[in-house]
């Protein structure tokens, strides 16, 4: 029995050979030949556990730990092991004490994100958030001897949390930036008078930077003064503060600004060097308006000359960032721009009006160059608003695809516990109504985070090579079944038509909108044409779309004999939300779903419409040289059905992981489950026997899920992977386009959907 102890425990690493150290001692204890049995086997269980795991013993908590908690306490090891944690940590006890006590009476004790800071023996600080478990270990008779913990250090989950409000922070402070900013453009574009464009630039400035004082100073040349400088625009003070002010002169700090030679950013500005330094006032006059924080840009032409400067200050030091300094630029450029055309206005108004008799040759002349000033204003109209549109679909996109992971996820465990409970409820039809008609509401909610990120080009794509003659062929039935036998459908197709890329699935939602949208146009009765035939775009008509290259296209035209759409609200059918419909007969979605499709095809869009003659939507896909492709089965072709196979699900929303484990559980499969992506390979590592791993795109930790796709193959050449995810980012979607040999199973989906894709892509192995 002794040679038994003496070897005890036999495993461990470096704990266990500690343990069986003839040298240890722990006073409380005496020899570990009479360690009571409880704390042998707690301890045979902490020594075999993947997990940080701990056990106090007694009262007065004696501490053990295994490796994983060894690596972080290396430094302390001697001084703590087997000794009283409470007397050892007298600072985290203070913190975390209470939660042992009620171990220690009993109760199983679970603190998530447990934030603990303290100071080690050797000066070393801590600051660690912790998943802290506390199970009571009894003796036979019942009593509380000890306690078995676990400690997941959850830092850098906290730390990653706290970067993205920085970042979130970061991208709702530049959106509100780019609006001041497109605001103060839109509003002084088209402005003819230079007093205005100077004032709007800085009141525009004072809201962007959050100055308390702003104002725009022109430069002027005076042939007997020289250089002066006159007053424009003042914004967060009267004007009468400056009546018994000179205005600015050529000094060390005010110089680069009117020579045009740079930006002046200056935190203390009474603690700048250049400060003070000209006669005859040593700084601020008495009286002057009280600034501190001073930053400002000069205002120049495209041409380089130096119309004047937008200033800002504020009475406190430190108020002004890069990133203010940055807006002000931009802003500085866009009113440089307007004043320079307002000022160009006004000069040729006056040279106009003085010159009203004069010969007709010089009135020719001054029409020539109104026209080239008016394209020119026109031209850069244009591209303020395609950078304008640019910047929309940009914010959509990234607003639609944050919202969509976090919403898909709530509607995948909504859906998924609906779906379960519908089991529980069979033959309770009050009951049975109430869960169909909320597994309803979630399909509508679904499609309405589907058509967002359409519009905002984020869904992923399955591109094919296809023929759109024989598309159209295989969707007549479709149509005419959608339609109603009221409406006659007839579709023209060219011959030698080219073969373009498309989703087969988004195409054939696409052309089944417009179909719709057609039928209710005509009220129900009338004719739909649907014409697919080769199309040349040109550079003429291209130069002025944004995103559109001249050249060859596969050109779908959908037809209808309807009412027609107002002109004026031609440009703004494609926009989310709006719609011509009635209120309640229509989410305003389906034609911005179409627009964003082709868009994120690399395609275009063009509508014609006559009030009373109906509507022409034309469809422009590139031409591509490729074979046509066969469109793949889709899942619902394969039999609902479950087996006996072994699922590894990754899954780091505790949420969706129960729900969708008890689907899989309840159809039939073994399954494994992991709550990140360094968990799941952990898993595959150890050896077990998988044949899927159903894992999600998005999961927090450095090891990202197609990297673990990867390294799982490499272990498991025979594994399937199937991802899910209610938004995929960049993971596996590139370009907008779902990456080659990737199967995607978006959330929410069904209990039949989960069964029938995981079926297939199991069966896909099985016929590989």
């Amino acid at each position: 029995m002794a040679e038994a102890d003496a070897a005890w425990p036999s495993h461990g690493g470096e704990t266990g050979e500690r343990l069986r150290a003839p040298d240890l001692a722990v006073p409380e204890l005496g020899p570990i030949a009479g360690w009571p049995r409880e704390l042998k086997v707690a301890i045979d269980l902490m020594l075999a556990s993947p997990q940080r795991t701990f056990i106090t013993w007694g009262p007065d908590y004696l501490f053990f730990y295994n490796d994983r908690i060894l690596d972080a306490y290396r430094d302390e090891d001697r001084r703590i092991f087997g000794r009283s944690y409470r007397k050892s940590w007298p600072a985290v006890w203070e913190e975390v004490g209470t939660h042992f006590e009620r171990a220690f009476a009993g109760e199983p004790v679970l603190r998530p994100g447990l934030h603990v800071q303290t100071i080690r023996g050797g000066g070393e600080k801590i600051d660690i958030h912790v998943d802290l478990a506390l199970t009571p270990i009894r003796d036979a008779a019942g009593k509380v001897v000890g306690i078995f913990g676990t400690s997941a250090d959850r830092t850098e989950h906290f730390h990653m949390a706290a970067r993205e409000r920085d970042v979130r922070e970061a991208l709702e402070e530049k959106s509100r930036t780019l609006e001041v900013v497109n605001q103060a453009g839109t509003a002084i574009t088209g402005e003819r008078d230079s007093a205005r464009v100077a004032q709007t630039a800085v009141d525009a400035g004072v809201a962007l930077i959050g100055a308390q004082f702003g104002a725009f100073f022109y430069n002027s040349t005076d042939e007997t003064e020289g250089e002066r400088y006159m007053l424009y625009a003042l914004s967060g003070a009267p004007r009468s503060v400056f009546d018994k002010f000179p205005m600015p002169r050529i000094t060390r700090l005010f110089e680069p600004t009117f020579a045009g030679t740079g930006i002046i950013r200056v935190d203390d500005v009474t603690a700048d060097p250049r400060y003070g330094r000209n006669a005859p006032f040593k700084g601020m006059p008495e009286g002057h308006l009280p600034v501190r924080s001073y930053l400002a840009v000069p205002v120049r032409t495209p041409a380089g000359d130096v119309i004047g400067g937008l200033l800002y200050g504020h009475p406190e030091p430190g108020r002004f960032s890069a990133a203010a300094e940055a807006s002000l630029v931009s802003l500085a450029g866009q009113a440089a721009l307007a004043m320079d055309n307002a000022r160009l206005f006004e000069a040729v108004a006056r040279e106009l009006a003085r010159r009203a008799v004069a010969e007709e040759e010089l009135r020719v002349l001054n029409e020539r160059l109104e026209t080239r000033v008016a394209e020119a204003v026109t031209e850069r109209e244009t591209v303020f608003a395609a950078l304008q549109q640019a910047q929309k679909m940009e914010t959509i996109g990234k607003l639609t695809g944050g919202v969509a992971h976090d919403f898909n996820n709530l509607l995948q465990v909504i859906s998924g516990n609906l779906q379960l409970l519908a089991r529980d409820v069979q033959g309770n039809d009050k009951a049975e109504r109430r869960v169909a008609n909320a597994l309803s509401g979630v399909q509508r909610g679904s499609k309405l985070a589907s058509q967002l990120l359409a519009f905002g080009r984020r869904q992923p794509l399955e591109p094919r090579v296809l023929n759109i003659g024989r598309f159209l062929g295989g969707m007549e039935d479709m149509l005419r079944r959608a339609l109603g036998e009221a409406i006659a459908i007839e579709v023209i197709t060219s011959g030698g038509l080219w073969n373009c890329q498309a989703d087969p699935t988004q195409l054939e939602n696409a052309i089944l909108n417009l179909a719709i949208n057609a039928r209710d146009a005509m009220a129900g009765t009338g004719k739909l044409t649907i014409e697919a035939a080769n199309a040349s775009l040109d550079d003429a008509y291209t130069s002025g779309l944004d995103d559109v290259p001249p050249g060859q296209y596969v050109m779908l035209a959908v037809t209808d004999t309807g009412t027609g759409i107002d002109p004026k609200l031609i440009e703004q059918v494609f926009e989310p939300f709006f719609s011509t419909k009635p209120e309640g007969q229509g989410s305003g979605l389906g034609l911005s779903m179409v627009y964003g499709f082709v868009k994120q095809s690399g395609g275009h869009v063009k509508i014609y419409s006559e009030l009373g003659h109906g509507t022409t939507l034309k469809l422009y896909l590139p031409r591509v040289r490729g074979r046509e492709e066969l469109v793949a089965a889709s899942p619902e072709t394969v039999t609902m059905r479950g087996g006996n196979e072994t699922i590894l699900v990754a899954e780091d929303d505790p949420d969706v992981q129960a729900t969708v484990v008890e689907l899989l559980t309840d159809l039939g499969y073994i399954v494994l489950r992991a709550n990140d992506a360094q968990s799941a390979l952990s898993v595959i590592e150890s050896g077990v026997a998988i044949d899927l791993l159903f894992t999600d795109v998005v999961m927090p930790g450095a090891l990202k899920s197609p990297e673990l796709a990867r390294l799982a193959r490499a272990r498991l050449p025979e594994l399937m992977v199937l991802f899910t995810s209610g938004y995929t980012e960049n993971a596996i979607v590139h370009d907008g386009r779902l990456d080659v040999g990737v199967e995607l199973l978006s959330k929410p989906y069904t209990r039949e959907q989960l069964a029938r894709k995981v079926r297939a892509v199991l069966e896909g192995k099985k016929r590989g």
